[in-house]
């Protein structure tokens, strides 16, 4: 059974996904998880964020620290989804080194149903993918990496192919992801999804984004220049502020272009520190905000 911190009314932004644990070679770790991004994003431009996860206490503690008093509902674990990245001459592997327990629809307190933006992020096939019916009035988004992963005995992580796409996709107003997700058969993997689901925001590293629109492709929208620092979770951000601009204007476009925008600021400082307010966004870029 989830048990709800810090329990308030009926959030803005609603993130569904496991807070993991990422290893460091020098044997430390530091918090991640698309949750994690995307209730900072949604807290630095202005909403009321929450998230359900799970994790044990250590994992908690870290994510208290970073967003202090955000409402959680949690379900207890004693493992956290934990990852590990090996590199060699032959490239990155990534490893699976212990996972949380998995979140269905009892996990979601039921007055959290009727937030209006709701992002689901799993990072390792936690999440029921039942759960998008929990939401009928919401814009429901969702980055499927984790559903685009499988691992062996060992944890090594492998791609997968999306097997709930008949549940999940009818479910939801946007899908936001990198081409590297789906790999060289991309472009023909959106363009079928693009049938079902009305939105699919396509990230292409610093060159910017491209979005299907109703089975539609548009022409890429330009990335905005930045000083990387540090590049983790900038994908999390760019689905965060694109839901949320979409959310209050209905407008695409205008939507993947602001997302654009709050990703270039995040990367120029680590650990999230770089994420920007509207305000930060709009007198850099100078725009209306």
């Amino acid at each position: 059974m989830a048990v709800v911190r810090h329990a308030s009314a009926r959030p803005d932004f609603l993130a569904i996904g496991h807070v993991t644990r990422d290893l460091l070679p020098d044997g430390s770790w530091r918090l991640g998880g698309t949750v994690t991004y995307a209730a900072l994003t949604a807290a630095r431009l202005g909403l009321r964020a929450a998230i359900v996860t799970s994790a044990p206490p250590d994992v908690l503690a870290a994510l208290d620290a970073v967003l202090p008093d955000i409402p959680l509902s949690v379900v207890p674990s004693a493992e956290a989804t934990t990852f590990e990245n090996i590199y060699s001459a032959h490239g990155r592997q990534q490893y699976l080194r212990g996972r949380a327990a998995p979140l269905i629809i009892a996990s979601v307190p039921e007055a959290w149903c009727d937030a209006p933006i709701v992002l689901l992020g799993p990072v390792a096939q936690e999440i029921d993918v039942s759960i998008v019916t929990a939401f009928p009035h919401a814009l429901v988004g969702a980055t499927p990496q984790g559903w685009l992963r499988q691992w062996d005995a060992d944890g090594a992580v492998a791609p997968a192919p999306l097997t709930s796409a008949d549940t999940l996709l009818p479910h939801l107003r946007a899908l936001i992801l990198s081409r590297e997700d789906v790999g060289e058969s991309a472009d023909a993997v959106f363009g079928q999804w693009a049938r079902t689901v009305p939105l699919i925001a396509v990230t292409c590293s610093r060159d910017g984004a491209y979005v299907w629109e109703h089975g539609v492709k548009s022409g890429l929208f330009a990335g905005y220049p930045a000083h990387e620092v540090d590049p983790t979770g900038a994908g999390d951000v760019f689905a965060t502020a694109f839901l949320c601009e979409l959310r209050e204007t209905g407008d695409a476009a205008r939507a993947i272009d602001f997302a654009n925008q709050v990703a270039a600021c995040s990367v120029e400082a680590a650990g999230g520190e770089g994420i920007p307010t509207r305000e930060i966004v709009a007198a850099r870029w100078n725009t209306s905000g």
